[in-house]
């Protein structure tokens, strides 16, 4: 009898539950005919879907190694800068805090250490000292224990950015188990938000591939598998849409209105959210006035649980109907916000009923363009800032955007003054812009973007048999 391979899929945060335990990856898997287990670092019961699961008890990293990850990544976005002559690396930088003691010393000493290792060597230097840091701990030694236990023929990481997940894979390295890391984000590989390094790593596309090698010159590209992600998978899944009659009835929506997705940014992307939510609300009632029968379904950031939108919501409530993500806030870091399956369904069906998203440079452009919808990106400061240098130029000018294939992916709201007749133009027709979408979907994202668990399975079959 042939013994299953044994797959530990290591979830070092929350941000990986929607991509890995919410979509068919498992199932797949099993079918595959892989033994699945899941190292469980959240406060997710991964029992209650029918997944085996280890939970991690002590995920304490050495009490260094957040200085030494943070001046990594200064290093990192100054040797981008010196190899491009782009200073649109500086724009993904935190600003450094001195509202106490520790954290004053610990920007003092971060800034000191990217100083004195502002070089290819110095780089090397900081990375090997942040493995060492992370031997020496307590977290290191319970994960090889585990490791031994459980003798995996491969660890798969599900994002690359935790410092949690850095012991584990260490471990995994030193036992002699294979190692990959799954990039997590579109726009995450030019903000040096690599924290770990693994063996392989699996990745959204060639472009975000190409990436990889060039900010990661260490990384060979035999060790990179473009698998596209699992996170639009849902909305190709048919058998999780809700009929239109129930979900209106659900979310308290009319069904005598066509409705527009507004979807909300976090208050750092965006300070200005509630006006631009604003300046939408008075657009619809003004079209509304004209004959037309419309509404905003809010669609407010997981993470974001302020009370910042209120008075909107208050004043143009015949107007917006909110429907919250269903995460849960465990914590008050934005890390400690959780998606749920639920939301999964929730925002396919949202996606599926609505006509067109309005928002500040979100990837909602590539949900809705799943469904064969616009996106539309607001593109203007509005004229009392919270923050004064804040600015949409800053947004648009990231990296990531650079890979849209033409100014026509999205429409483009210039001014308050343009929303009304932008919704009309989305409404009415919007073949050529869903087509442009549609190829920077593709550029972004391996297709079919259904078939990524598939394309990640087949990878490891590659790796472990």
């Amino acid at each position: 009898m042939t013994t299953k391979p044994k797959i530990v899929i290591l979830l070092p945060d929350g941000i990986g539950l929607r991509n890995f335990a919410y979509s068919e990856f498992h199932t797949i898997g099993e079918k595959e005919n892989f033994d699945i287990v899941f190292w469980n670092n959240t406060p997710f019961d991964l029992k209650t879907l029918g997944f085996t699961e280890i939970k991690i008890g002590n995920s304490k990293s050495h009490p260094l190694t957040e200085t030494y990850k943070n001046a990594r990544k200064q290093i990192e976005l100054n040797l981008n800068i010196r190899r491009t002559k782009d200073r649109v690396y500086d724009t993904y930088r935190f600003p450094f805090s001195y509202t106490t003691v520790k954290k004053a010393i610990k920007s003092s000493v971060t800034q000191i250490m990217t100083f004195t290792h502002y070089s290819q060597y110095g780089l090397t230097r900081v990375r090997k000292k942040i493995k060492r840091k992370e031997r020496k701990t307590l977290y290191y030694h319970q994960c090889l224990e585990t490791l031994q236990k459980e003798r995996p023929a491969f660890v798969f990481c599900t994002n690359q950015r935790p410092m949690t997940a850095i012991a584990p894979l260490l471990a995994a390295q030193e036992l002699g188990i294979p190692t990959a890391t799954f990039i997590f984000s579109w726009d995450n590989l030019p903000k040096a938000t690599m924290v770990v390094e693994t063996d392989y790593y699996f990745v959204w596309s060639d472009l975000m591939k190409k990436e990889l090698l060039f900010y990661y010159p260490y990384i060979k590209e035999e060790q990179v598998f473009v698998t596209g992600t699992p996170q639009f998978e849902s909305h190709f899944d048919t058998n999780k849409l809700l009929s239109k009659e129930v979900f209106f009835e659900q979310n308290d929506l009319d069904l005598n209105k066509k409705y527009i997705c507004y979807s909300g940014d976090d208050v750092t992307t965006c300070p200005d959210d509630p006006k631009y939510l604003e300046d939408v609300a008075i657009a619809v009632r003004e079209l509304n006035q004209k004959g037309h029968s419309l509404g905003i379904v809010f669609r407010r950031c997981p993470a974001d649980f302020s009370n910042r939108y209120d008075s909107v919501l208050d004043e143009y409530k015949e107007v917006i109907t909110p429907i919250a993500p269903l995460w849960k806030k465990i914590g008050d870091g934005w890390n400690t916000v959780l998606p749920t399956k639920a939301d999964v369904d929730l925002q396919m069906n949202t996606t599926t009923y609505t006509e067109l998203v309005i928002n500040l440079g979100s990837s909602m452009v590539f949900d809705y363009v799943a469904h064969d919808k616009v996106c539309a990106f607001i593109n203007y400061d509005v004229t009392h800032k919270k923050i004064s240098d804040w600015s949409v130029k800053k947004i648009y000018n990231y990296v990531h955007f650079r890979s849209m294939p033409n100014h026509k992916s999205v429409l483009w709201i210039d001014s308050p003054q343009a929303i009304d007749g932008i919704i009309e133009n989305a409404i009415a027709t919007n073949s050529l812009v869903v087509e442009n979408a549609r190829k920077w979907f593709e550029i972004i994202n391996q297709h079919p973007p259904q078939e990524a668990s598939k394309r990640i399975w087949e990878a490891i079959k590659q790796i472990v048999r």
